[in-house]
């Protein structure tokens, strides 16, 4: 899985959603210890540029928690999970994590990055499918600050 367009520098955290996002797709495909794919990918040469500690909370996190988090997104997507192409759901675990897991991430910006990364990594319009699921879920995680963040965006 390669990113179809170049981007400018990249954010420690940027680069970890990336890394995370390889790993929960080769585990979406394959299955296989959590432990192993995170190994592998600490051998990746971009690994030493990311966020460590922010990609095995996304990693683990994200295949720890898939039962969950598979939950959170069932509620607003037009088929099962398992149905989604591997890239757009291994996005979509990453953003609905941070969304419940990673409070010091704003919402906007964890919708944002997930967006960012199936742009980058998923197929033609698979973005505007993350960005309605995420806001939907984000509406159910974070209902205080969604609904501060729209009466401001209103008034």
């Amino acid at each position: 899985m390669t990113s179809k367009k170049p981007t400018a520098a990249k954010s420690q955290r940027r680069r970890a959603r990336e890394l995370a996002l390889q790993g929960l797709y080769q585990w979406l495909i394959a299955g296989g210890d959590a432990g192993a794919i995170d190994a592998q990918l600490r051998e990746h040469e971009g690994y030493a540029k990311c966020d460590s500690v922010h990609f095995d909370a996304l990693l683990r996190g994200s295949i720890e928690q898939a039962a969950v988090l598979d939950a959170a997104l069932a509620k607003h997507v037009d088929r099962k999970t398992t149905e989604l192409s591997p890239v757009e759901h291994g996005v979509l675990m990453i953003g609905a994590y941070e969304l419940a897991h990673c409070l010091d991430i704003p919402y906007k910006v964890a919708i944002n990055e997930a967006v960012e990364l199936a742009k980058s990594f998923g197929g033609t319009d698979g973005h505007k499918y993350v960005n309605g699921v995420l806001d939907k879920v984000a509406a159910d995680l974070r209902p205080a600050e969604v609904k501060a963040s729209r009466a401001q965006a209103s008034s």
